[in-house]
C-alpha cells in the first residue's frame, strides 16, 4: 500500500521518525474505534481496557518496523484481534454443574409462550446487540468489523488472518443467524 494514500500511515511513519504529535493524532483518531472493537469482542470492561492499552503498547513497540502494507486502521485492528484471540485461548470458560442447571432451567420456558409486545427502537437495538453477542467468535468478529468499522471483505480477511471466502461465509452464516434471532 502506498503510504501517501493513507494519511494515518503517513502519521505512523512520522511517529516512527520521532514525531510524538503524530502519535497523539493517531491515538485521538482511533482510540474510540479500537476500544469499542475490543470491548464488544471481550464483553469485559477491565479486560477490554487492558487489551486496549496492550494494543497501543504494541503499536509503540513496533513503530520502527512499521511498513504500510494495509491501511493503518486495518493494521491496528489486526493487532487488537490477535490479542483478543489470545485472551479467548487463555480463558476458556468451563461451566459448573450449578451454572449448567440455571441455563437449562431458563431454556425450559419457550420464548414463543411469552406475550408479544411492540418493541421500542432501543429494545430492537438491544435485541440485535444480544443476537450479535451470541454469534460464534469468528462470526461476531467479522460482523463487528463489517457493520461497525465498515471494513471490506479483504480488510476483514487481513485483520483476522482468514481467507476472503472464509470471511464471506462467516458473514453469510452470521447474517442468517441474526435474521433468525431477530425474527423470534
Amino acid at each position: 500500500m502506498d503510504a501517501a494514500v493513507d494519511p494515518d500511515a503517513m502519521l505512523m511513519l512520522a511517529y516512527a521518525r520521532g514525531d510524538l504529535a503524530a502519535f497523539e493524532a493517531l491515538y485521538a483518531r482511533h482510540r474510540a474505534t479500537l476500544y469499542r472493537f475490543v470491548l464488544r469482542s471481550l464483553h469485559d470492561t477491565a479486560l477490554a481496557e487492558e487489551m486496549f492499552q496492550e494494543t497501543w503498547s504494541r503499536v509503540i513497540a513496533t513503530r520502527s518496523r512499521y511498513q504500510p502494507q494495509a491501511r493503518f486502521r486495518t493494521w491496528l485492528l489486526q493487532i487488537a484481534h490477535h490479542l483478543v484471540i489470545d485472551q479467548f485461548r487463555a480463558r476458556r470458560p468451563q461451566a459448573g454443574s450449578a451454572e449448567t442447571e440455571v441455563v437449562f432451567a431458563h431454556l425450559a420456558t419457550p420464548e414463543g409462550e411469552q406475550p408479544e409486545h411492540a418493541l421500542s427502537e432501543f429494545e430492537r437495538r438491544r435485541h440485535l446487540q444480544r443476537a450479535i453477542e451470541q454469534l460464534p467468535d469468528e462470526q461476531r468478529t467479522a460482523v463487528l468489523l463489517r457493520l461497525e468499522h465498515e471494513l471490506s471483505l479483504e480488510e476483514i480477511a487481513e485483520v483476522t488472518g482468514a481467507g476472503r471466502e472464509t470471511v464471506k461465509s462467516r458473514l453469510r452464516y452470521a447474517m442468517d443467524k441474526l435474521r433468525e434471532a431477530l425474527a423470534q
